[in-house]
């Protein structure tokens, strides 16, 4: 199917799920990247069956979040699950996906499972930060859907799940399509194409902590919500 001509890099959406005001100053600054450090732990998330089986020693030299006896517990709970082969073996690397509304970069698309419960195909977000306590943060959650939903355009098919990985911490969290998640989605789509100069900061401060831009955003507005649609 062809795509819209002003489809949305998944990248944008994350950050204007974090803070719009970021995503303006990473535009304005044109920042197209991750720093080489983020793709060094990425890596981790192609090695789950080999650090799985790594001494303590050598999962020390890696630069994993967590002692390695947790590390190798929380990766043993993922290979538990259904999802865990084809995580551990995907069907694609880096896979571009153009949607209907977005386009980005799956970091890994998982094919679908073989036999009578075959199930659609997932792409995956691997991300270089902390888990939250339970789910997955809004940028990743948001990033998520806008990948399933330009692999359903593609394929011409439903696709009911994402994968976000933690590899730092060795764990994996899923992403469902419920309405809740795809209206978090669209909200964050119609902001991004609706910014037309600064946003507004944000209320959560601590948000700017780690912040890049936090030392010139300027002034706080109280116009977010607003902006948002949640006033």
């Amino acid at each position: 199917m062809p795509a819209s001509a002003d489809t949305v890099p998944v990248s944008d959406l994350a950050r204007a799920a974090y803070c719009p005001r970021q995503l303006y100053y990473a535009r304005r600054d044109d920042d197209r990247g991750p720093p080489e450090s983020v793709e060094t732990v990425r890596s981790l998330a192609f090695e789950y069956e080999t650090l799985r089986k790594a001494a303590d020693s050598r999962l020390r030299d890696r630069p994993i979040a967590v002692p390695p006896g947790t590390f190798r517990s929380n990766l043993d709970r993922v290979a538990d699950r259904d999802v865990y082969d084809r995580l551990a073996d995907p069907a694609g690397r880096d896979v571009l996906l153009h949607g209907r509304d977005c386009r980005g970069v799956a970091h890994k698309l998982l094919g679908a499972d073989e036999g009578p419960g075959e199930s659609s195909p997932m792409p995956t977000v691997i991300s270089a930060g902390e888990p939250p306590p339970r789910g997955v943060w809004e940028p990743q959650r948001v990033r998520a859907v806008g990948l399933a939903l330009a692999l359903a355009w593609e394929r011409g098919r439903e696709i009911q799940r994402a994968i976000v990985e933690y590899p730092r911490h060795g764990v994996v969290r899923t992403v469902r399509l419920t309405t809740r998640n795809k209206s978090a989605y669209r909200r964050t789509l119609w902001t991004v194409r609706s910014m037309s100069g600064v946003p507004s900061r944000i209320d959560d401060e601590s948000k700017c902590d780690a912040c890049e831009y936090r030392k010139r955003c300027g002034t706080r507005t109280r116009s977010l919500k607003t902006m948002l649609g949640l006033g």
